[in-house]
């Protein structure tokens, strides 16, 4: 059972943004913090950005630090990604996820209790 539906993936050229949005569905996360995690061509599923469940508390890989952004919006029920400054390293499917425990997310071990089934990001060069 899908618990979490991601939205706003693309093809997007070198340089350019795309926003992803992530919404549960069947219940809420309110509570939850949240991540975004992706998986590369040939490569394992990797973290990406984390956020709090009140929003106050961000934390990032260092290959997306200062290009990407993770908010959420508690009345929408809807955690974003913006991701600017794209680049072709950035092409992967980009999971959403959500963990009762904050290491497990920033640290993905035993990461999580609830995944979506992920959204295609393709960055031309």
């Amino acid at each position: 059972q899908v618990q979490l539906v991601e939205s706003g993936g693309g093809l997007v050229q070198t340089g350019g943004s795309l926003r992803l949005s992530c919404v549960p569905s069947g219940r809420t996360f309110r509570d939850y913090p949240m991540g975004w995690f992706r998986q590369g061509p040939g490569k394992e599923r990797e973290f990406v950005a984390a956020i709090t469940w009140s929003g106050a508390d961000t934390y990032y890989a260092d290959s997306v630090k200062g290009r990407f952004t993770i908010t959420r919006d508690n009345a929408k029920n809807t955690v974003y990604l913006l991701m600017n400054s794209l680049k072709p390293e950035d092409t992967a499917v980009y999971y959403c996820a959500a963990d009762s425990i904050w290491w497990r997310i920033i640290t993905t071990e035993g990461c999580c209790d609830a995944w979506g089934q992920g959204t295609q990001v393709t960055v031309s060069s």
